[in-house]
Formats: structure tokens, C-alpha cells, sequence
């Protein structure tokens, strides 16, 4: 590891290509997002860096691997054996966020491995990572792809009984790996014989890989550095406006929701951030509306009515404020040329409640 890497605790390492002697085992057949990953993850660690996969059901084959996922009826850590298919198994990430009944699904094959070997996997690739940055992204990297990789498993649906689906979403990664399994009817042209099944899981594991790469970097090296922006930026709500109700962010463009709602029940923020200011990469400065946690679209105070869908000098008239460049007709994000004019579009707006 280069000078340039362990200066820096969020800049991802490249592993070595060592090839580990153990042997991992998984259930042949069909195969699906949970063990593709599993496996994935476990060929992170020395003691399995790009093992060999055995995919079977026999007892007497997975009897002699070294860690075998996903097949045998058993979860036993001390023995290496984590499946969760067994009857009275309820195993499960954490007790989940305060005020809610629990996290809502069981831990699939992929989970039961994150959980003992998550962040061993995070320091392979992060080795000068905090202790306390290490346990935020270990808990962000489940909550942003491992959970709905084990409620998809375990057939936990994603809206309440008696809600219909508007439309189904097929690109999500349980999708794409279940589309690399062979078809049926498929035949390899080169062998007029059909598709060696193990070399698709090959094919899926990676794909696992490449999601779980790509959502470990976003949050460590660009969600995690935000925190302490948005930190900072809620200490000193008061010194951007009296309200206490409005921040703004030192960086245009910085990950801040989620940080936002963690820190405001950990600094027990009394009234709740109503707007967020920032500038875009423009150099505009943006007003932005902050959506009641857990939901999408719905705000804890919208811009008001009267200007969404209003641009630039029109919305600068109708507002009674200079520099106004645009608000949204949904009114959870607006515009103003000028710190100031955005500032006063929150003021504003705060006394529409």
C-alpha cells in the first residue's frame, strides 16, 4: 500500500492476487443474488481471496469444504456453516432503527456472511478506516443494498398487504443475477450443449461484487467525509437564521439527508430543519426542501404554492425577491442567484406554515 493511500483513510486499496488454497461451497442449481454475493464477499478475505467454489447439495462434498453457504440446514459460525433455511431460524441484522418494530426481514445467505465478515471485508479495502467510520459504513452498506438483497430472498414484500404495486421494477441486482442463470431452452452456439451453469455464477458473483464495490465507495468516500459538513452546518442553524429551522452546506453537492436525520436525533434538534441551501455545480445557490424521513416525496414544508412552476424575473416579482431563478412546480427545491435572495426564499416560505 502507497504513502498516498494510508494518508488517506477514505481511498480504496487495491487487493492483492493471491489465491487462497480453501475451498467455499454453495448449493448447485439455480442460483440466486444472496450466495452469489456471499461468495463474492468471503473471496475478499485472505483466509478466501479468490477460493476456489464448489457448487453442490451433496452432503458428503459439502462435508469436506472448508465454509460452505446458503445449503445444509445449519448456521453454525465455529463451524463455518451458514445457511438459513433450517426451520426456527430468525436470524436478523440488528434490533433496528429506534421506534420501529424491528429490521423487516431475515438474514438470506448474503446477510449471515456480511454479518460475521462485513467489516473485515470494508478494512481489506479501507485498512486506515476509524473505528467509528468503519461502524457507520458497516451499518450504511447493509441498510443501502444488503437488507433488500436478504427481503427479496426471504420473500419479504416490499409494500403492506392490501397495497397494489404501481409497477414492478426488474433492474435491481436479485434481477439481473437471476437473468444470468441459464434459460430452459438456452444452447451455447460454440458447444451446441447448454451453458455451463458454473461459469454463470462466476458471472453473478462478480456482478454482486461490482454493486457492493460501487455502493462501499460512494458511501465511504463521499457519504461518510460529508457527515462532518452537515455536523458543522447544523451547529451553526442558528447563526444562518434565528428559526434554527434552516442550514446551509459549505459544499455544493454533498450526500447530507441521511446524515441530516441522523444528527438531528443524536443533537436533539427542536423544530426540525425545514430547508437545506447549497450551491450547484453552476454555482447557483439552491433551496431545497427536506422530505419527512422515510418518505419520498412528502416534506416537512414545501416551497409556497403560489410559486412552483414560476421562473426567474416573474418569480422575482411575484416572491418580492430579487434574484430568483426558479421553484420547482412539485415545490421542494427552488432557486436564487445570490446567497441572500436564497436565504430569504427559506424566511419566506417559513412563514407559510
Amino acid at each position: 500500500m502507497s504513502s498516498s493511500m494510508s494518508s488517506n483513510p477514505f481511498k480504496r486499496v487495491k487487493l492483492d492476487d493471491k489465491v487462497s488454497d480453501k475451498v467455499i461451497g454453495t448449493h448447485s442449481g439455480t442460483f440466486q443474488a444472496d450466495e452469489a454475493l456471499g461468495v463474492w464477499i468471503l473471496r475478499q478475505l485472505p483466509a478466501y481471496r479468490n477460493s476456489k467454489v464448489v457448487r453442490s447439495r451433496d452432503k458428503e462434498v459439502l462435508d469436506k469444504l472448508d465454509i460452505v453457504i446458503d445449503v445444509g440446514g445449519v448456521y453454525d459460525h465455529d463451524s463455518l456453516r451458514y445457511d438459513h433455511h433450517q426451520r426456527g431460524y430468525d436470524e436478523r441484522f440488528d434490533e433496528g432503527k429506534e421506534g420501529t418494530d424491528g429490521r423487516c426481514t431475515k438474514l438470506s445467505a448474503s446477510g449471515l456472511v456480511y454479518r460475521h465478515y462485513g467489516r473485515d471485508v470494508i478494512k481489506q479495502y479501507y485498512p486506515t478506516l476509524s473505528d467509528e467510520s468503519l461502524e457507520l459504513a458497516y451499518t450504511k452498506l447493509y441498510d443501502s443494498m444488503l437488507e433488500a438483497l436478504d427481503a427479496i430472498d426471504t420473500g419479504v414484500e416490499m409494500v403492506p398487504e392490501g397495497v397494489e404495486l404501481l409497477y414492478k421494477d426488474s433492474t435491481g441486482l436479485s434481477s439481473r443475477v437471476s437473468r444470468t442463470n441459464p434459460r430452459w431452452n438456452e444452447v451455447d452456439e460454440s458447444t451446441d450443449k447448454p451453458p455451463d451453469a458454473d461459469e454463470r455464477f462466476d458471472i453473478a458473483s462478480k456482478m454482486c461484487g461490482d454493486d457492493f464495490l460501487s455502493v462501499m465507495t460512494r458511501i465511504v468516500e463521499s457519504d461518510i467525509p460529508a457527515r462532518d459538513f452537515v455536523e458543522r452546518a447544523l451547529l451553526k442553524r442558528h447563526e444562518t437564521d434565528a428559526s434554527g429551522e434552516v442550514i446551509s452546506l459549505e459544499s455544493g453537492g454533498l450526500p447530507w439527508r441521511g446524515h441530516l436525520y441522523d444528527l438531528e436525533k443524536e443533537l436533539n434538534v427542536d423544530p426540525l430543519i425545514k430547508f437545506v441551501l447549497y450551491t450547484d455545480q453552476a454555482g447557483m445557490w439552491r433551496i431545497q426542501a427536506v422530505t419527512v424521513e422515510g418518505r419520498g416525496f412528502e416534506n416537512r414544508l414545501s416551497l409556497p404554492e403560489e410559486w412552483r412552476g414560476v421562473r426567474d424575473e416573474d418569480l422575482a416579482n411575484l416572491a418580492g425577491i430579487p434574484g430568483c431563478t426558479f421553484c420547482h412546480a412539485a415545490g421542494f427545491i427552488g432557486g436564487n442567484k445570490t446567497y441572500e435572495g436564497a436565504l430569504e426564499m427559506a424566511r419566506v416560505a417559513l412563514t407559510k406554515k
